[in-house]
């Protein structure tokens, strides 16, 4: 499959028309931002890093009959994806107190949470992603409730599926954002899921090995991805 041209370039990809109307080719970039773009940089090989994990993950989740945009592998930094209609909502699960939670309600970090904790955000850099919940996005017509209802249950369903999948590779599953799209009328999974969506950390020693470590300019960015690579391609 060959890549056309340039119709959308965000923060971490590049999305390339193909031949195929329902076809696209996601490019991921070595490109690092943070706090809203505030923060950028590069994380050598990136790209390669993120792509292998996100196909490893999404044939994973196919398997487990979650529906995603991923169509197959096209080399280190390519796939092929589903053309989809984003929804316009970013879905965090969070499983221990971590980021944006512990800095909203003055909690310390590391706090294991009773039960995973679901959060909508409204996808808007400018206004830095704000909170919301089921009745702003069905008062403003973002999506259909029966939507909302399929995407909680897949992220739940996902969040169980990485939890045993990250831990058989030592790592904790902290936290992590998923983004949904519509592909011919229904609900799927888009975007990446990376050491750059997801808070993981070594299961013995807490380090952090995802995407934190160029937020809070903890050094090792690229080892740390590289590490993550290494635990879930074994």
């Amino acid at each position: 499959m060959q890549k056309l041209k340039l119709i959308y370039e965000g923060k971490a990809k590049k999305v390339y028309s193909t031949g195929k109307p329902d076809l696209l080719i996601q490019e991921f970039k070595d490109d690092a931002t943070a706090f809203d773009a505030a923060k950028r940089g590069t994380i050598l090989q990136k790209g390669v890093v993120n792509n292998k994990i996100s196909t490893k993950i999404f044939a994973l989740l196919e398997s487990k009959k979650i529906p995603t945009h991923f169509v197959e592998s096209l080399n280190d930094r390519e796939m092929l994806i589903k053309k989809v209609g984003i929804v316009p909502v970013e879905v965090t699960i969070r499983n221990i107190v971590a980021g944006g939670m512990a800095k909203l309600l003055g909690l310390e970090e590391g706090i294991v949470l009773k039960k995973p904790v679901l959060e909508y955000h409204y996808k808007d850099d400018a206004l830095h992603d704000p909170l919301i919940n089921e009745y702003h996005i069905e008062a403003l017509g973002i999506a259909a409730k029966p939507e909302m209802n399929t995407i909680a249950l897949y992220s739940f369903k996902i969040n169980d599926v990485l939890k045993e999948f990250f831990l058989k590779k030592g790592l904790i599953l902290v936290d992590f954002k998923l983004e949904f799209g519509r592909f011919k009328g229904k609900i799927i999974l888009a975007d990446e899921i990376s050491p750059d969506t997801c808070r993981l950390w070594d299961s013995k020693t807490k380090e952090k090995l995802d995407k934190d470590r160029f937020r809070r300019d903890l050094g090792n960015v690229e080892e740390a991805y590289q590490e993550v690579l290494k635990r879930v391609m074994a």
